[in-house]
C-alpha cells in the first residue's frame, strides 16, 4: 500500500489532500507540531475509511522533522508523497509589508517553508532515489509568483521556496522522481485577503493526485478561480480552455506563490 506524509496538516487543505489521496488507497502520514489537531484528524480519517497516523514534529526542528518522517516510513513501511504545506494563523504568522518588514519578519517565513521544506526533503528523498520513484509537491500561495503587498514576508520566503522547487524538479527528472509546486491564488475555504476570491479545500486537492499520476512532467500548478473550468494540459503547464496560457490574467511558467492554505 503507498503512502502520503503531510506535512504541516490542518483541517483545510491538508484533510482534503489526505481524503482524496486515502480514496485512491493511500494511507496517511500526518505531520504538526499540534498533537491534539492530529488526533482529530485521524479520527476525522478513520471515520471516512482512511487508515492514518498522527506524528508530532516541530517544522522549524529540522531533527524533529526528520524524526517524525522517519516514524511514519516505519509506521507504514515506506513513503511515497511528500506533501508540505505549513501555514500560520493570524495570531502565530505577524504578516508584515516588504517597506516595513525586518530581517526577522522574513528569518521565520524562511525557516518554516524554505529550511522546513529542504529538512522535509532531505528526510525522504534519499529512500525515494533507492527505489527510483517518489513525488515531492510543495505549496504555497500565488504571491511567490505576484506578490500581495500585505503579505510581503511571506510572499518572499514563498517565491524562495518556489525556485528552489523548480530547481528541484529539473534535477530530479531523470531518476522518476517528481517535484512541483503548487500555488494557490484563492483563499481556501473562507476569505483571508480582501478581494481573493474563496474556494472549498475539496476542489483543489484532486490537482495533488493529478501532479502524482498523470501530470509528473509539469513543475508547477497554479490554482486560481477559474480552475474548475475545463482546463487544456501541455507538457509545459496547465492552461484554460482554449490553449490560453494564463489564469486570472498571470501568466503560468511553471511555479506560483502568495500563501496557500494561509489560514489552514
Amino acid at each position: 500500500m503507498s503512502t502520503i506524509a503531510i506535512v504541516g496538516a490542518g483541517p483545510g487543505l491538508g484533510l482534503a489532500i489526505a481524503r482524496t489521496f486515502g480514496a485512491h488507497g493511500f494511507t496517511v502520514a500526518l505531520i504538526a507540531r499540534n498533537s491534539d489537531k492530529l488526533e482529530d484528524l485521524v479520527t476525522t480519517l478513520d471515520g471516512d475509511g482512511i487508515e492514518a497516523s498522527g506524528f508530532v514534529a516541530d517544522i522549524t526542528d529540522a531533527a524533529a522533522l526528520a524524526q517524525a518522517l522517519a516514524a511514519a516510513a516505519d509506521r507504514f513501511g515506506h513513503i511515497d508523497v511528500l506533501e508540505f504545506s505549513p501555514v500560520g494563523s493570524p495570531t502565530t504568522t505577524p504578516l508584515t509589508s516588504p517597506a516595513t518588514s525586518a530581517r526577522a519578519d522574513l528569518q521565520r517565513e524562511i525557516d518554516v517553508q524554505l529550511y522546513g521544506a529542504m529538512a522535509a526533503t532531505a528526510a525522504v528523498l534519499p529512500a525515494m532515489r533507492a527505489a527510483g520513484a517518489g513525488t515531492l509537491l510543495f505549496t504555497t500561495g500565488a504571491g511567490s509568483i505576484d506578490p500581495v503587498p500585505m503579505v510581503g514576508n511571506v510572499n518572499a520566503a514563498a517565491a524562495a521556496l518556489r525556485n528552489w522547487v523548480i530547481g528541484l524538479h529539473k534535477e530530479l527528472a531523470d531518476e522518476g522522481i517528481q517535484a512541483a509546486h503548487v500555488g494557490i491564488d484563492v483563499s481556501i475555504d473562507k476569505s483571508v485577503i480582501p478581494g481573493l476570491p474563496v474556494a472549498p479545500a475539496g476542489d483543489i486537492s484532486p490537482a495533488y493526485w493529478n501532479l502524482h499520476t498523470s501530470k509528473r512532467d509539469l513543475a508547477e500548478y497554479v490554482y486560481s478561480s477559474e480552475s474548475n473550468a475545463p482546463q487544456t494540459f501541455t507538457s509545459e503547464r496547465f492552461t484554460q480552455d482554449g490553449g490560453s496560457t494564463t489564469s486570472n490574467g498571470k501568466t503560468l511558467t511553471g511555479s506560483a506563490s502568495s500563501s496557500p492554505d494561509i489560514w489552514d
